[in-house]
């Protein structure tokens, strides 16, 4: 089917908030919108768990996925307009490639499930893996609308996902360190959570952007606006992403899925009756088939199930704790004061707390995100920036505030806990919890545990 075709349709508009009007203008891409695959991300929140921090982060991958086409399309039709191809290897733009950036663009995150990052650390998932799958099953719409269009083009969206395609000005356009997925989930991100960490100016990165044999750079005039996505997104992973809250439900999330896996091997028919869809995870043979019937809604109906049926304690008070967000609380450490949080986690074990579900240490390294660089053991593609003369300098050799950003290794590691041991706001239990907020406020008090400052 040619690129011609594809473009012989009445142009459809999808409002959006981000980006005002999302154009559409192919065939291929609304029929790829239309299929049970992808319309299922409308109901996938893009943030997972931060919605119960930040209230109004309950947009969804859908969204994300439109505004990621939406902004390789921009990017595609400046590249035909000023970076036209005249011969093969030049270096510039062949807009042969467009429908296959469009396609990856809008498809990158399909493959992602319920909860997805929280889903896959405990079922072992991987959403780049399902995307892959979703592109080449051909038991999937997805799959049978990009065959339709040739047979091996299927294989090339998702050679570009995987960065195995060999135009590298494709595969950074979806994926690098300034690309059309990290500008749009900033810019929305940043909406929907009521922050301002995020705003940069995307039309001035996409005038300053253009293509060349190694992939993509961008003009030395506009350094500056570069430089401000890139402060942008670093604000965002330590505001936002990282926001010790936000974790701390998915913690409580992890452990709640823990222990009803856990129970599942012992009372399977309470499983069978209250959770369906989770079976396949619980025995560890899923298809995808059963990865395509979870979503966010579902699974929180389970909780539901859990809190109002369940005769088992932790499962019931875990439900409670998520339901009604009452996130663990946390105090941060040093690796050299493992001892401590050992002791610590001792003295809540003898409360009567299992801390197999009540505790755990959470590093902001270990979160699926990443931040700006350049020296680190697996570096994404660098941020280029190239001179009148045509010299090109990595970003971070050109910019004194970059080298500030990015010269210093910033997270940290937490130990999360049921708030009401550390804040006895619970009256009734106080005096049963003293001892233990005694000694964890005189380890908080000697600088050696730091309790977190947000609820």
């Amino acid at each position: 089917m040619s690129l011609s075709r594809q473009q012989d349709i009445r142009e459809k508009i999808f409002l959006d908030p981000v980006h005002s009007e999302i154009r559409v203008q192919h065939q291929v891409i609304l029929d790829l919108i239309n299929t049970p695959e992808f319309q299922r991300l409308r109901r996938i929140k893009q943030l997972g768990t931060a919605h119960l921090t930040f209230h109004g982060a309950v947009h969804n991958r859908f969204s994300h996925c439109l505004g990621v086409y939406d902004i390789a399309r921009r990017i595609c039709d400046r590249f035909v307009r000023n970076y036209p191809s005249q011969q093969a290897g030049d270096g510039l733009w062949d807009d042969s490639e467009r429908l296959v950036v469009l396609c990856a663009a809008l498809l990158h995150d399909i493959g992602h499930g319920a909860f997805s990052h929280t889903f896959e650390k405990l079922f072992d998932t991987d959403h780049e893996a399902i995307t892959r799958q979703i592109i080449l099953s051909p038991e999937t719409q997805v799959h049978q609308i990009l065959s339709a269009i040739s047979d091996d083009f299927p294989q090339k969206v998702a050679a570009v996902i995987d960065h195995s395609y060999p135009n590298p000005q494709v595969v950074q356009l979806i994926s690098s360190q300034c690309d059309a997925d990290r500008m749009d989930y900033l810019l929305r991100d940043s909406y929907f959570t009521g922050t301002n960490y995020g705003t940069f100016d995307l039309n001035r990165i996409l005038r300053v952007m253009r293509p060349a044999k190694t992939g993509i750079i961008f003009n030395e005039a506009g350094m500056h606006a570069v430089e401000d996505y890139v402060v942008s997104r670093y604000q965002m992973y330590m505001q936002v992403y990282f926001h010790p809250v936000s974790r701390g439900m998915e913690v409580l999330l992890s452990r709640l899925l823990a222990r009803a896996q856990a129970l599942y091997q012992t009372n399977p028919k309470y499983f069978v009756k209250t959770s369906p869809f989770l079976l396949p995870f619980f025995r560890g043979n899923w298809e995808l088939s059963d990865y395509l019937h979870l979503d966010d809604g579902v699974l929180e109906t389970y909780f539901q199930h859990w809190l109002a049926t369940s005769d088992d304690p932790i499962l019931t008070d875990l439900s409670h704790r998520y339901i009604n967000r009452k996130p663990f609380k946390s105090v941060t450490y040093e690796p050299e004061d493992q001892a401590l949080v050992n002791e610590v986690k001792e003295k809540i074990q003898a409360l009567g707390y299992d801390t197999s579900y009540y505790t755990a240490q959470n590093s902001n390294f270990d979160l699926p995100y990443d931040f700006y660089r350049p020296n680190a053991k697996k570096p994404r593609t660098q941020l280029e920036i190239i001179s009148k003369d045509g010299t090109t300098t990595e970003l971070s050799q050109a910019s004194q505030l970059i080298r500030a950003v990015t010269g210093q290794e910033i997270g940290d590691q937490r130990l999360y806990f049921p708030s009401e041991l550390y804040a006895g706001k619970n009256p009734d239990k106080l005096n049963l919890f003293q001892p233990l907020l005694d000694d964890l406020h005189q380890m908080t008090g000697t600088g050696k545990l730091k309790p977190s400052q947000t609820s």
